[in-house]
C-alpha cells in the first residue's frame, strides 16, 4: 500500500497559484534527492556504478542539474536531449546516447560530446562510421526475443523495434573489434513501468550470460552492462514501489556467481531509470472550471491532455487529490476531463471523489515523468509552466508557460499578403 501524500497543503497551493496560474506541473526537490540517494546506495557494492537518468522522462535542465549533483549521468535519445546535456555541463562518459532510427547529425553531436553511443541495429555500425567516425567505445542494445517477456507499454521483445538479435550481437562485437573499437558495453530494456523487482534480476542474468559467451566466443571483455530502465512506480494506492534492496541483492548474487566466478569482476553496472527517479515527485495542479451533469457527471479542469497524455494514451491511472478535501468522503463519481475536442481527453473515468465545486484545486499525482514531457499543441492548447518546490520551501519557476506568440512563432504571417488562393 502506498500513501498518496502531498508535499504541500491547500494553503500552500493557493499561494503558489496566486503567482503561477493553474495548470502547472510542480516537482518536489527533496523527494527527488532522497530517492536518488537511495537508488545509488542500493548499488554502491558495484564500483563504478552509474545511473544515467532517462532525460526523456522530464527534460528540464534544473531537474538534471539536481541529479548531476547527486552523481547521475544522463541518457539521451535525440539531438535536443544531447544539447540539454551539454548545456547542463555533462560530457564524455557522463552521457549515454541510446536512440533508434538515428539521423547522422545526432551521431555527430554524440561524438562531439564524447558520449557513449549505444547502437540499436547492426547496420548502424557502418552508418556511424560513415557519418561520424568510429569511436573507441561502443555499446550494443540486445533484444533477447522470446527469452524475456515484455509488457503492455513496450510490447513483446520479438515484436519491438529495439535492439539486435542474439546472433547479431556476436556479429556486432566482432565487426566493431575489427574496426578498432577498444571498449565495449551491453544494454537491454524490454519492459516499462515494471513493479516486480525479480524481473530486473532475471534481466541481469540474461545480460551476464551473454557477456560470458561474448568473452568465450570472441575474446572480447565487456566493461559495462546497462540493465536499462523500466523500473515502475506505484501509480495506484494499492501498489507497492519496487523494492530496491531485493532487486540489488538478487543482481549482486548473480554478479558473484556468473561475473566474478568467471574472472570478469571489473564489470560496471548501469541503469537508465527515469520514471522511478522523478515520477512520484511531480504533480499536475489544475482547477475545476465546470461541473456538468448529463448522462453522468463530468468535472472539467483547466488542464487537458496537453498537460498529461498518459491516461488517454495508455488508459493509465493517476491518483487525484482534491486539495483541502483529503478527509471528505468520496461520495460522488466523476469523469475528470479537459477541454480538447477529443472524447478521450480524460484524466479519470468513473472516479470516486469528494463533491467537487468550481474553483477546487485538483492535484494529479505521479506526473514527474512522461507528464509535461509528452505535451503537444492540439487545438492550439499551450503547455503549462513547470515549478520546483525547493528543499527550503521556496517555489521557483523552472519553465514558463507557453504563450500564443510561442505557438505562432514558427508561422510566417508576413507572407500571407503575397499568398493567393
Amino acid at each position: 500500500m502506498t500513501v498518496k501524500a502531498l508535499p504541500f497543503s491547500k494553503e500552500d497551493l493557493e499561494k503558489i497559484a496566486a503567482t503561477h496560474p493553474t495548470p502547472f506541473h510542480i516537482y518536489d526537490e527533496k523527494g527527488i534527492r532522497d530517492y536518488a540517494r537511495k537508488f545509488l546506495s542500493a548499488f554502491s557494492w558495484n564500483p563504478g556504478f552509474v545511473e544515467y537518468y532517462a532525460i526523456k522522462a522530464a527534460p528540464n535542465p534544473y531537474l538534471m542539474k539536481i541529479l548531476k549533483e547527486e552523481g547521475f549521468g544522463i541518457d539521451c535519445s535525440s539531438l535536443a536531449e544531447l544539447e540539454l546535456a551539454a548545456r547542463v555541463g555533462l560530457k564524455g562518459d557522463e552521457i549515454m546516447f541510446t536512440s533508434n532510427d538515428t539521423p547522422a547529425e545526432e551521431f555527430l553531436r554524440a561524438r562531439e560530446l564524447g558520449a557513449i553511443i549505444n547502437l540499436d541495429d547492426l547496420s548502424h555500425l557502418a552508418f556511424l562510421e560513415e557519418h561520424a567516425g568510429m569511436p573507441d567505445t561502443i555499446c550494443f542494445r540486445y533484444n533477447p526475443g522470446k527469452l524475456k517477456e515484455g509488457n503492455v507499454i513496450i510490447g513483446h521483445p520479438e515484436e519491438a523495434k529495439y535492439g539486435l538479435t542474439r546472433e547479431q550481437m556476436f556479429d556486432a562485437y566482432r565487426i566493431a573489434r575489427d574496426k578498432g573499437v577498444k571498449r565495449f558495453g551491453i544494454h537491454t530494456m524490454v519492459a516499462s513501468n515494471e513493479l516486480d523487482p525479480l524481473y530486473f534480476v532475471e534481466t541481469a542474468e540474461i545480460l551476464f550470460r551473454m557477456i560470458l559467451e561474448v568473452r568465450d566466443r570472441l575474446g572480447i571483455v565487456i566493461e559495462f552492462a546497462n540493465l536499462g530502465g523500466g523500473i515502475g512506480i506505484p501509480y495506484r494506492p494499492e501498489q507497492k514501489p519496487v523494492d530496491l534492496e531485493v532487486m540489488s541483492d538478487g543482481i549482486r548474487k548473480l554478479y558473484r556467481e556468473i561475473i566474478e566466478a568467471n574472472g570478469l569482476g571489473g564489470l560496471r553496472l548501469n541503469f537508465e531509470a527515469g520514471r522511478a527517479i522523478t515520477g512520484p515527485y511531480g504533480f499536475l495542479v489544475a482547477k475545476v472550471l465546470h461541473i456538468k451533469d448529463t448522462y453522468k457527471k463530468f468535472a472539467g479542469l483547466d488542464a487537458c491532455m496537453v498537460n498529461l497524455m498518459r491516461p488517454a494514451l495508455y488508459g493509465a491511472y493517476h491518483h487525484i487529490t482534491v486539495a483541502g478535501k483529503e478527509s471528505v468522503p468520496l461520495s460522488e463519481t466523476y469523469d475528470v476531463t479537459g477541454s480538447l475536442c477529443e472524447n478521450n481527453d480524460k484524466f479519470a473515468i468513473d472516479r470516486a471523489l469528494p463533491v467537487l465545486e468550481r474553483g477546487d484545486l485538483v492535484v494529479i499525482h505521479d506526473t514527474g515523468a512522461h507528464g509535461h514531457a509528452m505535451g503537444f499543441n492540439y487545438n492550439g492548447k499551450l503547455k503549462s509552466a513547470e515549478l520546483l518546490l525547493r528543499e527550503n520551501g521556496e517555489v521557483v519557476q523552472i519553465r514558463r508557460a507557453e504563450t500564443i506568440e510561442d505557438y505562432f512563432a514558427t508561422l510566417d504571417f508576413g507572407g500571407l499578403q503575397n499568398f493567393r488562393v
